[in-house]
């Protein structure tokens, strides 16, 4: 019994470490992504402000540049306002539909053990201490009477 126990936890162990560098693997994949796609904006900048810096270039096309960059942000701005939006929508729908039903059967569960303790109390602890109190009290009176059994003083 004790070996499979063992073996089911080494089991376990296994495959979280498992799943834990499957997960450590796909975030190095994502760091690397990122990485990439921030090093192809940059020379994409890097690029375009050398060919501005060139002497033939006129101011209008500087301007449309400039335009066309501000249009990129803004599109890419919008498009992570959606996202993020999309985000809270999801995180609204947990807390309403999965957070909220464990928090009512947990206050559920506390008002059960609040009404079970006090049954207890009143039905259970207390008859036996007041039980124990007379017993006390009836040993004490066989004592001064003399029948009880003696103090060992």
């Amino acid at each position: 019994m004790s070996d499979e126990l063992v073996i089911n936890q080494e089991n376990n162990t296994t495959q979280s470490n498992s799943s834990n560098k499957e997960e450590l693997r796909k975030q190095r994949r994502m760091i690397i992504i990122g990485i990439c796609i921030a090093i192809l904006i940059l020379s994409i900048i890097g690029f375009a402000v050398w060919g501005l810096l060139q002497p033939s270039t006129d101011t209008t096309k500087i301007r449309d540049i400039f335009i066309i960059f501000m249009a990129v942000e803004s599109f890419i701005i919008g498009l992570t306002l959606i996202i993020l939006m999309i985000q809270l929508a999801r995180l609204l729908n947990l807390l309403q539909n999965e957070i909220k039903p464990i928090i009512n059967s947990t206050n559920e569960t506390v008002n059960t053990l609040k009404g079970t303790s006090i049954f207890l109390s009143n039905n259970l602890v207390e008859p036996v201490m007041k039980l124990n109190e007379y017993l006390a009290g009836f040993q004490q009176m066989l004592k001064l009477v003399g029948i009880g059994k003696k103090s060992k003083l």
